[in-house]
């Protein structure tokens, strides 16, 4: 949603209700930035999404996330972009680095969700997409946690590539150290592997 707007605050208050009822509490502060690559994790789960865009909207955000470019190939491909979808040309999969950095370009804003996992389906390896998306787009990394074991999304802040992923990349996964996804055996932060 963004911005200061009535409806911006309606529905601030909408998802503060339904964090409530789901006993999800948000801590943090949402930073100034107009451009990030959020980093999602633990993603373990299809609640997750759901759980991250309620906190988004307590924080008057809109997030983005990235789908197969079908999605918004037919008459309600307009409302998948509303709804967050940046498309992504999977027949050009080594490009989607370059194609999201494009959409960082031309976007006056751009709040991209992106798991590190890559899947909620198990896969226990870090993929290196989002901060290769962050260093190529030349934006801050926002690491956010959905920990389901105190049922909070914590937003812990910026964190500022350096081009050295291999230096970086520790210092990123610890701050998800203790945190636990609805399927807990399905997260991880082991090593990465390319994405």
């Amino acid at each position: 949603m963004g911005g200061s707007s009535a409806v911006s605050w309606v529905w601030r208050q909408i998802c503060a209700l339904i964090l409530w009822a789901g006993r999800w509490k948000v801590d943090g502060d949402w930073p100034q930035e107009d451009k990030v690559v959020l980093v999602a994790a633990p993603h373990t789960s299809n609640w997750d999404g759901f759980w991250m865009l309620m906190a988004a909207g307590y924080y008057r955000v809109k997030l983005r996330w990235m789908g197969k470019k079908s999605l918004v190939d037919h008459p309600l491909g307009g409302f998948i972009r509303w709804l967050g979808c940046v498309p992504v040309d999977r027949d050009a999969a080594g490009e989607f680095v370059d194609q999201m950095a494009d959409a960082f370009e031309t976007a006056d804003r751009l709040i991209l969700a992106v798991a590190p996992e890559g899947t909620r389906a198990g896969t226990l390896v870090w993929k290196s997409g989002f901060y290769r998306i962050a260093l190529r787009a030349r934006v801050p990394l926002l690491i956010t946690v959905l920990d389901y074991g105190s049922r909070t999304v914590e937003v812990r802040g910026l964190f500022h590539p350096t081009g050295d992923y291999e230096a970086d990349l520790p210092a990123i996964r610890e701050k998800y150290a203790n945190a636990k996804g609805k399927h807990r055996a399905k997260f991880s932060i082991a090593d990465d592997e390319s994405a």
